[in-house]
């Protein structure tokens, strides 16, 4: 089994354990959460605008948020896991999802790349037009298509739990705060 595999695998319990870790350390404000919604908003939002025109294995997506970037879900988990580690006020925090980001999702977005390079004949043009990452200011015009958002992609993907996780993680911070008060 190689790296990308195993990454691929162990991302999301990994995710869970690292919840429960940052809990124990994180030392919230206040100031520090309301300051972490500067991310974790609009990182939640692009997750949710992602999965209604995310097709998975059935067609490339290339339109909506994936005119902009590559990776539109894991941007937003990124910037949903910076704002918590703001959120946090430990700096170890947010050295440690660096880390793992870096060993973790860009082998995963790499196994990803790999797989859907196999499959659309197109991928190739549209990794030249579209960065990995860190998305272009002005959409990419791959396709005569617009592409529209879909709520039952949405509802399909389930991305509505990630509200519901950063709900979650938000009051255990409250609860964190007036506990350590």
């Amino acid at each position: 089994m190689t790296w990308q595999q195993i990454a691929k695998r162990i991302r999301v319990p990994l995710g869970f354990v690292f919840a429960i870790v940052f809990l124990w350390l994180a030392r919230p404000t206040i100031a520090s959460m309301l300051t972490s919604l500067v991310l974790v908003v609009p990182g939640l939002w692009l997750r949710g605008y992602a999965s209604g025109y995310v097709k998975k294995n059935s067609e490339l997506a290339m339109t909506g948020p994936y005119a902009h970037t590559r990776n539109p879900l894991y941007l937003g988990s990124m910037m949903i896991a910076f704002g918590f580690a703001l959120a946090s006020m430990r700096w170890e925090v947010a050295v440690a999802l660096a880390v793992l980001f870096l060993i973790i999702y860009l082998p995963t977005i790499r196994g990803e790349e790999a797989f859907l390079r196999s499959h659309f004949a197109s991928f190739n043009a549209y990794t030249r037009a579209v960065p990995r990452l860190f998305p272009r200011l002005r959409p990419a015009r791959l396709t005569t298509e617009h592409g529209q958002f879909s709520k039952p992609l949405y509802m399909q993907h389930r991305e509505y739990n990630a509200l519901m996780g950063a709900a979650v993680l938000y009051v255990a911070l409250i609860v964190r705060l007036f506990w350590h008060m």
